[in-house]
C-alpha cells in the first residue's frame, strides 16, 4: 500500500500540504507531503521576504489571507498572535518552517526555520544532513545542530547513535559519515565533526531537544527542559561535547 504523507499545524486545522487522493492522486515523491491544497498559497522566502526560486532552501509562508479553517487570533492575547505568525514577513503567515519546492511543484519541509544553520554565508539545512547521515548503514538514529564559530559563524555537528550489535569503531563511522555528508551536500556543508552516543535527548513526545545541545556546545547556561523524557542524557551529552573540546566545563544548568 502506497504511504501518504502529509504536512500540517494545529494552528492551521488541517493539511497545508498533501496528496489530494479525493481529487486527484498524484506520483508520490519520497520526503515530499506532495502539493499545497486549495486555500493555502504556499511560497518560500528569504530573509528580506522574497520568494525564492525552486530548489533554493528559505522559509515556508503562507500568503493571507488564509483560508476558512484556520486560527483567526490567540485566545486574548491579539498582540503575540501578530508577532508570532504575522509580523516577521508582511502579508504572510510564517510557519516556522523550512524547506523547499522542486521545479514541479512539490514542497519538501526540511527543518524548523531555527535548524536552519548559517555556514560562512550559506544557508543549509541541519535536517537535510540528518537525512545523509541516517542512510549510513551503522546509524540508527542521528542529530545534527549548528554550533558557533568564530570564523564561519556557525559549524554543523552531528550526534550518531548506532544499530545495536554494531561492534565497528567509532572514529571509523564518523569518518564514513563525515565522507557521505561531503558527497551527497558538499564542501560547503563544511561538516567535519561528529561523536557517537547512546542515546538522544528528547520529550516524551519524542522531540529532539536541539536547542538545549546548542546551547550546551555554544557553553551557555541553559534550563533543563520541563518534557524531557529522562533528564540523565544530558550529562551525556556534555560529557561527550567535552571530549571533543566543546561544552566548557562552567557552561551549567540554571
Amino acid at each position: 500500500m502506497p504511504v501518504i504523507d502529509h504536512w500540517w499545524q494545529t494552528e492551521t486545522g488541517y493539511a497545508i500540504a498533501a496528496n489530494p487522493l479525493g481529487i486527484e492522486a498524484l506520483p508520490i515523491k519520497i520526503g515530499s507531503p506532495s502539493v499545497p491544497m486549495p486555500g493555502f498559497d504556499v511560497q518560500v522566502l528569504d530573509e528580506g521576504g522574497h520568494p525564492v526560486s525552486p530548489g533554493t532552501l528559505g522559509a515556508i509562508a503562507i500568503q493571507l489571507p488564509l483560508p476558512p479553517g484556520t486560527l483567526p487570533t490567540l485566545w486574548n492575547a491579539e498582540e503575540r498572535f501578530i508577532k508570532s505568525y504575522l509580523s516577521h514577513f508582511p502579508g504572510y503567515y510564517e510557519t516556522g518552517d523550512a524547506g523547499y519546492v522542486d521545479s514541479g511543484g512539490y514542497l519538501y519541509v526540511m527543518a524548523r526555520t531555527d535548524d536552519v544553520i548559517n555556514v560562512a554565508g550559506h544557508r543549509l539545512s541541519t535536517g537535510a544532513m540528518e537525512e545523509v547521515l541516517a542512510g549510513h548503514k551503522d546509524v540508527a538514529e542521528c542529530a545534527v545542530i549548528g554550533v558557533a564559530d568564530p570564523l564561519k559563524g556557525q559549524s554543523p555537528l552531528g550526534f550518531l547513535c548506532l544499530n545495536k550489535g554494531s561492534d565497528r569503531p567509532h572514529d571509523e563511522v564518523v569518518r564514513e559519515c563525515v565522507a557521505l555528508v561531503r558527497d551527497q551536500i558538499g564542501p560547503v556543508a563544511d561538516f567535519k565533526r561528529a561523536v557517537v552516543i547512546e542515546r538522544l535527548p528528547k520529550t516524551r513526545s519524542g522531540k529532539i531537544l536541539r536547542a538545549t545541545m546548542v546551547k550546551i556546545a555554544n557553553s551557555e547556561s541553559w534550563k533543563m527542559p520541563a518534557t524531557i523524557d529522562d533528564p540523565a542524557i544530558l550529562a551525556e551529552i556534555t560529557a561527550a561535547l567535552q571530549s571533543m573540546g566543546l561544552a566548557a566545563r562552567h557552561s551549567q544548568m540554571t
